[in-house]
C-alpha cells in the first residue's frame, strides 16, 4: 500500500513538472494513469517543500489549484428543479438547444414541456391551446415554424388554389366585406350572399330579407355590407338596414329604417354595435342585456358623412369616428359630438381607426400655397394631432392603420404609389410604384403588402425588399382586400351598377359576366390545396329551387328542382 501511494504521488509530480516545462506527458504515463479507479479521486497532498526550492513552490501552487477545482465542480451544484426551470425560461430556442448538449441533467431541463409551450405562445403559435393538448411542444413548435416557412414560400411564388365566388342571380356586385375567411356580398338584385372559405364547399348561412320585402317589383340595391364574427349587416338604397346572426341565419334578427339613403355603415369588430349615417344623422344601434335592440345614440352633424368607423376594443359606451367633408367627429354615446379635426376647404379623402388613434387623408390646396395632401394621425384620448405624414400632389385614397404592424401605417394614393410610414420617426419607409390608375385598397403585415388599383390589378409586394412578387388582373376596380397567414380575399366591384347596352331586363336572371364584378379567394395553405380540383358547381348546396349558369345551361345537377 505504501509503495503504491509513493508511485502515485511521483506520477503526479512528473505530470506537474511536464506541464510547467511546456512538455506533453509521455504515452506510458498516460496509459498508466488511465486505469479505472473505483472511487472518487482523493485530494492530492502536497509534498514537504525543501528549503529554497523554487520549482517546488510552483508545483505546490498548481496542486493547490487542482484541489480547489476538484472540491467545488460547477455541475455538482444542486438547485431545485423549479428554480432551474425559472432560470431556463429566459432562454430562446437557440440557447435551449445549446444547453441540451451540455449534460444529461441540462438536456432534461432544456426540453421541459413548460419551456417549449411558453415559446409557442410567445411566438404566436397555437394561442388557444393548453399545455396538455400536446405531448411534445418542441416538435409542435418545429412543425409550426416549418408550416410558416412553407406558407411564405407559397405566397411568394403564388402556389395555391384560386376560386371565384359568384352568384349569377345577384346581377351586379355592389359591396363586399370579409372577416376571418367569411365573405359577405350585396347585389343590385337586393340579395345578400355569404361564403365561408374555411370549408371545402364554402357553405354558409343563407340570409333572407325581412318579411314583406319580397313584394312584386324590383328590390332596392344593396348599398353596404359588413360582417364580424357573429353578425352580418346590409344597408339598402331605400334606407333600410337588416341585421342577421351568423349563428341563426335565414331571417334578420333586427331591422331599422332611415328616412334617406345611407351614406356610410360601420360594424364593430367584436360584439353587436352598428353605426349608420344618413343625411345629417348618425345612428348607433346595439342590443341591451336581454337581447332587445335599441338606438343607444343619435347625433346630428353639420355635413354629409363620407366615412364611418367604430373604434375597436372600447370598454363601455361605443365610440364612433365620422368624417364629413372637411370635418372629423368623435361621437360617444351620452355625450355631445366632439370635433376632432376641421380645416375649411380641405376635405377628408380616407379614414381608418385603431383602438387609440385615427388616421385620415386630407386634401391640400396644392404646391402654390405650400399645402400638399397629407395623412394626419390623431390621438383619440387627447384629441391632439400626433404627426403629419407624406407630402403628395395626389389624393390619399386609402389608409390602413388597424391591420398594420405596430408603429406602422400603409397608404394608397392617386399618384399610383403605395407608401409605408414609420409612425415613430414620421418618415416613409418605402414607396412602391404600384398601379396605373391610382390605388384603391391596401393592407400589409410584417413582411408583405397587398394592394389593389382602380384598373383592377391586385399586386403582392415584399415589403422589406420593395419588389413585386406577383399580380392578378380583373376588369373592375379593386374595392376590398383582406388576408391572413394562409388566405387572401379580393373583390373587383363595378362603379356602374346599371350598365348601358347590357340587355339587363327585369325578366332576365343575370347580368353579363363582364358587368357583374368578381370575388377571388386564394388559399396558400399546403394542407388545403386539394380544393384546386373542386369545381364551383360541385360546391352547390342544392337547396335552391332554380339554378342558373351564364355559360352552360345546366341539366345537371339542376335546372329546376321539383319541391314535393
Amino acid at each position: 500500500g505504501g509503495g503504491e501511494e509513493e508511485r502515485r504521488e511521483a506520477g503526479y509530480f512528473a505530470l506537474a513538472r511536464s506541464l510547467l516545462d511546456g512538455r506533453a506527458p509521455g504515452a506510458r504515463s498516460r496509459r498508466h494513469h488511465r486505469q479505472p479507479r473505483p472511487g472518487p479521486r482523493p485530494p492530492v497532498q502536497p509534498a514537504a517543500e525543501p528549503e529554497g526550492g523554487g520549482d517546488n513552490d510552483l508545483l505546490g501552487q498548481l496542486i493547490r489549484d487542482l484541489n480547489e477545482i476538484n472540491e467545488v465542480p460547477f455541475f455538482d451544484i444542486q438547485l431545485p428543479y423549479e428554480l432551474a426551470l425559472k432560470i431556463f425560461q429566459y432562454l430562446g430556442r437557440t440557447e435551449l438547444g445549446r444547453c441540451a448538449q451540455v449534460s444529461r441533467t441540462w438536456k432534461v431541463l432544456a426540453e421541459d414541456e413548460v419551456l417549449w409551450y411558453r415559446l409557442c405562445q410567445q411566438e404566436g403559435y397555437l394561442p388557444d391551446a393548453s399545455i396538455s393538448d400536446c405531448s411534445c411542444w418542441k416538435l409542435a413548435l418545429q412543425d409550426c415554424r416549418a408550416k410558416e416557412r412553407t406558407l411564405r414560400t407559397n405566397w411568394k411564388n403564388r402556389i395555391g388554389a384560386v376560386s371565384q365566388l359568384q352568384y349569377e342571380l345577384g346581377k351586379v356586385l355592389c359591396d363586399v366585406h370579409s372577416c376571418d375567411g367569411v365573405v359577405i356580398a350585396g347585389y343590385t338584385s337586393g340579395d345578400v350572399r355569404l361564403w365561408d372559405t374555411r370549408t371545402w364547399d364554402y357553405t354558409a348561412p343563407i340570409l333572407e330579407p325581412v318579411h314583406g320585402s319580397a313584394d312584386p317589383g324590383p328590390q332596392p340595391h344593396v348599398s353596404f355590407v359588413r360582417i364580424n364574427s357573429s353578425l352580418a349587416v346590409a344597408a339598402y338604397e331605400d334606407g333600410t338596414v337588416n341585421v342577421w346572426s351568423l349563428m341563426i341565419g335565414r331571417e334578420p334578427i333586427h331591422h331599422y329604417q332611415h328616412n334617406q339613403r345611407i351614406q356610410a355603415l360601420a360594424l364593430g369588430l367584436e360584439g353587436a354595435v352598428i353605426a349608420s349615417a344618413s343625411g345629417f344623422q348618425v345612428k348607433v344601434e346595439s342590443p341591451d342585456d336581454r337581447g332587445y335592440w335599441q338606438t343607444i345614440a343619435q347625433f346630428e352633424i353639420q355635413k354629409l358623412v363620407n366615412f364611418l368607423h367604430l373604434v375597436p376594443d372600447v370598454v363601455g359606451s361605443p365610440v364612433t369616428i365620422a368624417a364629413a367633408e372637411d370635418m372629423v367627429y368623435l361621437l360617444k354615446a351620452e355625450e355631445s359630438g366632439k370635433v376632432l379635426h376641421s380645416v375649411y376647404g380641405l376635405p377628408v379623402t380616407c379614414l381608418d381607426v385603431s383602438p387609440s388613434e385615427a388616421a385620415f387623408g386630407v386634401k391640400g390646396f396644392g404646391w402654390l400655397l405650400n399645402e400638399t395632401n397629407k395623412i394626419l394621425l390623431y390621438n383619440l384620448e387627447t384629441g391632439q394631432c400626433l404627426t403629419k405624414l407624406g407630402s403628395s400632389l395626389g389624393d390619399f385614397t386609402c389608409v390602413n392603420l388597424q391591420n398594420s404592424p405596430p408603429w406602422m401605417l400603409v397608404t394608397g394614393n392617386k399618384d399610383r404609389r403605395v407608401r409605408v410610414y414609420d409612425l415613430r420617426r414620421s418618415k416613409s419607409l418605402c414607396s412602391l410604384y404600384a398601379h396605373h390608375l391610382g390605388v384603391s385598397a391596401v393592407q400589409m403585415d410584417d413582411w408583405k403588402i397587398v394592394s389593389g388599383g382602380e384598373e383592377g390589378l391586385v399586386c403582392v409586394w415584399d415589403q422589406r425588399m420593395g419588389t413585386k412578387l406577383w399580380e392578378m388582373h380583373a376588369r373592375h376596380p379593386v374595392r376590398h382586400i383582406w388576408f391572413n397567414t394562409h388566405s387572401l380575399i379580393t373583390a373587383n366591384i363595378p362603379d356602374e351598377k346599371n350598365p348601358r347596352g347590357a340587355s339587363i331586363m327585369d325578366d332576365d336572371l343575370t347580368a353579363h359576366r363582364r358587368h357583374r364584378g368578381i370575388i377571388y379567394a386564394y388559399e396558400f395553405s399546403v394542407d388545403q390545396l386539394a380544393r384546386e380540383s373542386v369545381l364551383p358547381i360541385c360546391r352547390s348546396s342544392y337547396d335552391e329551387v332554380t339554378g342558373y349558369n351564364y355559360n352552360i345551361g345546366l341539366a345537371v345537377p339542376y335546372d329546376n328542382i321539383l319541391v314535393t
